[in-house]
């Protein structure tokens, strides 16, 4: 059975003690072990808050490694981009060789969800943010260091466990 790393803010969630278990109970739906960051808890003996991160830092690295592939949450959090964490998880995941899969609401290019969701941070310049910055153009929905080695859907962990599946299921 393959494991999927489940990435994404989802463990910020008010609900995400809920929401793994059944994240987790959808990749099943497909034949697939999910893997939450929260699967694993920090010792209680831990009570520093600098080594509890360094804690979950190795477990989550450890996840990582046991998975077959990352399916990643990369919907707009705290801003226009995903979360930081997550970034790093696929960028771990990438150097590893695993298969990328991601969600996200709406998966139209950069620029345009920037026009749609955050048109005060536009420029005056069409290609360009309020600061002067370029808006990367190539018709992708995300930086191209996530975009070109993820597979990305536009819905959510349904969506991206049904091509992941097409993808990668072995023929029974």
């Amino acid at each position: 059975m393959l494991k999927i790393y489940l990435a994404g803010p989802d463990v910020f969630r008010p609900d995400a003690a809920e929401y793994g278990p059944r994240l987790k109970a959808l990749c099943a739906e497909y034949g697939f072990e999910g893997l939450f960051p929260l699967d694993v808890q920090v010792p209680e003996e831990i009570t520093d808050p600098h080594q509890q991160a360094i804690w979950i830092y190795r477990a989550n690295l450890k996840l990582l490694d046991a998975a077959d592939c990352v399916l990643a949450n990369l919907a707009s959090f705290r801003g226009s981009e995903p979360d930081s964490g997550t970034c790093f998880e696929v960028g771990y995941a990438a150097a590893l060789g695993k298969p990328l899969y991601g969600y996200m609401p709406d998966a139209s290019s950069y620029p345009e969800r920037m026009r749609r969701k955050y048109p005060e941070w536009l420029g005056t310049e069409p290609d360009r943010d309020r600061d002067g910055n370029v808006l990367e153009a190539f018709g992708l929905p995300l930086n191209l260091m996530l975009a070109v080695p993820t597979q990305i859907v536009a819905g959510g962990p349904r969506e991206a466990l049904e091509l992941l599946s097409q993808d990668l299921k072995p023929a029974e």
